[in-house]
């Protein structure tokens, strides 16, 4: 049997239900769920502001939930190519709310580039009403 490699990434400051909720159906959908998780450094430049919740901290919550097998950093900032290489995943997921948005340049990869590497892309249900914005508001 083939061993199924989800890969996903984000910043998942303020760890919640929602993504609590999106790590469960990755677990579902395949045998080990891997998590490119942005750097302080990243989230600054990309977000605008730093995150509440270190690298550190936030790792340490990652790795404790039942549904995460492993953390990687996302080593390339904007380019998640080389972090995507490292895992060789079947899988790659993104939350849907993404799916009105333009994921593949936010990635920097192509249809072509996840095809010659044999992988493919899933959008998984976005749990509506909870987020680290509306917590950050809150």
């Amino acid at each position: 049997m083939k061993n199924i490699i989800l890969y996903t990434g984000g910043t998942f400051d303020l760890f919640h239900s929602g993504h609590v909720n999106f790590l469960k159906h990755c677990k579902k959908i395949s045998d080990k769920v891997v998590v490119s998780l942005n750097t302080d450094e990243f989230i600054e430049r990309y977000k605008g502001k730093k995150p509440i919740i270190s690298y550190d901290d936030r790792k340490i919550v990652l790795l404790a939930c039942k549904y995460v097998d492993d953390v990687i950093e996302n080593i390339n900032g904007e380019d998640s190519k080389p972090s995507i290489l490292s895992v060789s995943p079947n899988i790659i997921a993104v939350g849907d709310d993404w799916a009105k948005k333009d994921y593949y340049k936010q990635m920097n990869f192509t249809q072509k580039w996840l095809d010659e590497n044999d992988i493919t892309l899933i959008y998984i249900p976005y749990k509506e009403g909870i987020s680290s914005s509306d917590i950050r508001k809150r």
